[in-house]
């Protein structure tokens, strides 16, 4: 049985190992959150890599080494790792899998909910905790909780962008109580109003925010699930095993790919009619009412929108 040490060092040297070699690269979720310390553990490991670093990190995948087998795309649904459909939003996956020896690697270019250049804020192997947070933003409750922490971690360390994660009702208005909030910040998220106001319309009003990111992560992935289905079924048809070599796998996905798969799903969607869907839901299940509480999630989308 390998152990969690173990695990997170192959981790940290796939990534070590690209930036070693000029590439830009850095872990995020959920190891980061170990890193920063609102997690305990996680099994799997995410990395965020710029467009220009997606060759070098191939490389790095064609050779490394875990339990003494060397990975292969996981599933037929996974995109090729490449630069143009990875800037398109779309995510790569792979495993290294002997027995219950496993690894597993899901690599982004874009940061899914990302409102700033994950690229420029690095700390060491791991991306910053604000890009974190946001790509923790997603439909599973789960995952909430971690956004609150790293929010509450930010504001110890003086960022106020903290201020953008709290989703925690008790949390936010005891920190309201604290700590000073900057009028950028309250411009982009309104509710903070109601936080230093005392307000009691708050907690519903908090509710219906995080149920408006619920309804973007859904809306989002259900674009992509529909736009790989014909990339899925080609994939398929190639019938291609487990242990086949990771060049021909890719390979054989890039054709895949450039035959049958959008390269920038949400961009054809509409990053507009997205965020129009998503109110809606929060409209038919709270009310007209609390839509002017809701950010401006077009900066989260704006990388996508091009």
């Amino acid at each position: 049985m390998v152990s969690q040490a173990e695990l997170d060092r192959f981790y940290e040297n796939l990534v070590s190992t690209v930036q070693a070699n000029g590439g830009v690269c850095a872990i995020t979720s959920g190891m980061a959150c170990v890193e920063y310390g609102v997690a305990q553990s996680t099994k799997d490991c995410d990395v965020l890599c710029t467009a220009e670093s997606i060759q070098g990190l191939f490389a790095v995948l064609t050779t490394a080494e875990f339990c003494g087998v060397r990975c292969v795309y996981r599933g037929n649904i996974s995109p090729p790792l490449d630069a143009r459909w990875l800037r398109g939003g779309w995510t790569s996956h792979f495993v290294w899998k002997r027995g219950d020896a496993e690894a597993y690697l899901d690599v982004f270019c874009v940061a899914p909910r990302g409102s700033t250049r994950w690229e420029q804020e690095l700390a060491g192997l791991y991306v910053h905790p604000h890009t974190v947070a946001e790509m923790k933003r997603t439909d599973r409750i789960k995952d909430w909780p971690f956004t609150t922490a790293l929010g509450t971690k930010m504001l110890e360390a003086g960022d106020a962008r903290g201020w953008l994660h709290l989703f925690d009702e008790d949390v936010l208005r005891q920190t309201a109580t604290q700590r000073e909030c900057p009028d950028d910040i309250r411009r982009r998220r309104p509710i903070l109003k109601l936080a230093f106001d005392g307000d009691r319309r708050l907690g519903p009003a908090l509710r219906n925010e995080i149920h408006f990111w619920h309804e973007l992560d859904h809306a989002r992935i259900r674009v992509y699930e529909q736009a790989v289905r014909p990339y899925l079924s080609a994939v398929r048809k190639e019938q291609l095993r487990n242990e086949t070599d990771l060049t021909v796998q890719h390979a054989i996905r890039l054709k895949c790919a450039e035959e049958h798969l959008v390269v920038n799903p949400l961009a054809v969607y509409g990053i507009n009619r997205l965020i129009a869907e998503a109110t809606d839901g929060v409209r038919q299940s709270s009310g007209e009412t609390w839509l002017s509480w809701l950010p401006d999630v077009h900066e989260n989308f704006e990388e996508l929108a091009q």
